[in-house]
């Protein structure tokens, strides 16, 4: 009878060892789909033009645009206020001046727009990535507290069932002691 209990509950363990050992594997499998998701970033190729809007977008918002445009206006306005009459090209109202930074204006713009729209793309790739990491923790700690539920049911099973036991064993000798008591 002892070695019947003592069978059963080596199966009872090696079943529990089996679904431990799954759980371990499909917590390998996901990990395993998600960073390789996450190592197989496509890498992205610029065209020319992209490059070319990316150079003209980081040099159009720098302190040295800035600066120089500032100093390039200076003189502009400069030369035609103090110029001669006839080397003034663009005189007071500076009209040509107007002209040229409406239509700075309206090229700039775009290449700044196509420039930002590219990098939200790639802030939208970022937060995707994030959100898969985020997701594989999560996919992780319910590994983990299914691991660990595991473990907790096992041990009340087998603390009940060593009670049962140990209920067996005091059943078994009260009754050899009452047994006893009666043949004295």
């Amino acid at each position: 009878m002892r070695a019947k209990q003592i069978q059963q509950l080596l199966k009872s363990q090696e079943k529990d060892i089996q679904s431990l050992h799954d759980i371990v594997m499909k917590s390998i499998e996901e990990e395993d789909l998600i960073m390789m998701n996450l190592k197989n970033k496509s890498v992205e190729q610029l065209s020319r033009a992209q490059q070319l809007t990316d150079s003209i977008a980081k040099f159009g918002g720098s302190w040295t645009f800035i600066i120089s445009f500032c100093f390039i206006l200076f003189v502009w306005i400069l030369f035609n206020v103090l110029a001669i009459t006839k080397y003034r090209f663009d005189p007071y109202p500076f009209i040509l001046m107007n002209l040229v930074l409406s239509c700075l204006a309206a090229l700039q713009a775009p290449i700044i727009m196509m420039s930002q729209n590219r990098m939200e793309e790639k802030d939208r790739q970022r937060a995707e990535n994030d959100y898969i990491i985020n997701l594989k923790s999560e996919l992780e700690i319910r590994s983990l507290h299914q691991k660990i539920d595991l473990l907790l049911e096992n041990e009340i099973k087998l603390l009940f069932e060593s009670q049962a036991q140990q209920l067996d064993l005091l059943n078994s000798l009260r009754k050899e002691f009452i047994v006893r008591k009666e043949n004295k």
